[in-house]
């Protein structure tokens, strides 16, 4: 008897990585928008906290990279990365682009019909731990009833707080490299789901993770050919730049 293999992630395990930000300005609507128009049912984005408060989706504690504008977030408003391009760095036909707060972004989710991963990023100038999850929490209240939110991120701090507000909610760690008492450390959130470099998989921890019913997705794969000998050993999903190359 032959056991199927299988070939890839099921549709509802691909991720679109700051949007589909091979094609678009990453974590812009643009970028969502795009990852619907492939066929991707999840994305994948970045938050911190502005000086006042706003919670913007952004990957950078900067604009410099991603913007047509300089500076910390820490010293910036809502109103100054209102005034900001966030499009024409990436291509001319994205020019005026903007970047969007969390509560405009899930409302655009929404009617995009996508669900998101938010990646909660921890910053030197953020306040405290407690003003950015509630500023977290507040944000995806604002969802509707049929989107689905996870959130991860690399401090386990965030994620434990997190949890203790929701903990209906998957909470993925997030590793460049796999600790060697992972398991310890997801049960201290708790969290059953890790999000890993492609680099460091490994059919071993991906055959010991699902026995543990751990679930793995892989960040960031921009070719399926890096993931193959691992979909049998039990990963889960993919966060990619680009999901139309895993939805066929």
């Amino acid at each position: 008897m032959t056991i199927p293999v299988k070939p890839g992630p099921d549709r509802d395990e691909v991720q679109a990585h700051r949007g589909a930000s091979a094609v678009a300005p990453e974590n812009t609507i643009a970028a969502f928008r795009a990852a619907a128009e492939q066929g991707a049912r999840w994305v994948e984005l970045d938050v911190a906290l502005l000086a006042d408060g706003t919670l913007v989706v952004i990957h950078d504690d900067s604009v410099d990279r991603t913007t047509s504008g300089k500076g910390n977030l820490g010293t910036l408003t809502r109103a100054d990365i209102a005034q900001l391009d966030a499009g024409a760095w990436f291509d001319p036909g994205f020019a005026g682009e903007r970047l969007s707060t969390l509560v405009e972004t899930i409302v655009a989710l929404g009617e995009l019909g996508l669900s998101a991963n938010v990646e909660i990023k921890q910053h030197k100038h953020h306040k405290s731990l407690d003003q950015l999850v509630q500023a977290v929490h507040k944000a995806i209240g604002q969802r509707r009833p049929e989107m689905r939110i996870m959130i991860s991120s690399f401090d386990p701090e965030a994620l434990k707080a997190m949890h203790a507000m929701e903990p209906a909610l998957e909470m993925a760690m997030l590793w460049s490299e796999l600790p060697t008492d992972w398991e310890a450390r997801l049960a201290a959130i708790p969290a059953t789901t890790i999000h890993l470099n492609y680099k460091a998989l490994s059919v071993g921890f991906l055959e010991k993770a699902r026995a543990c019913g751990v679930k793995v997705r892989a960040w960031t794969s921009n070719d399926p050919v890096e993931l193959m000998s691992f979909w049998g050993a039990g990963l889960a999903g993919v966060i990619t730049d680009n999901p139309k190359i895993y939805l066929g």
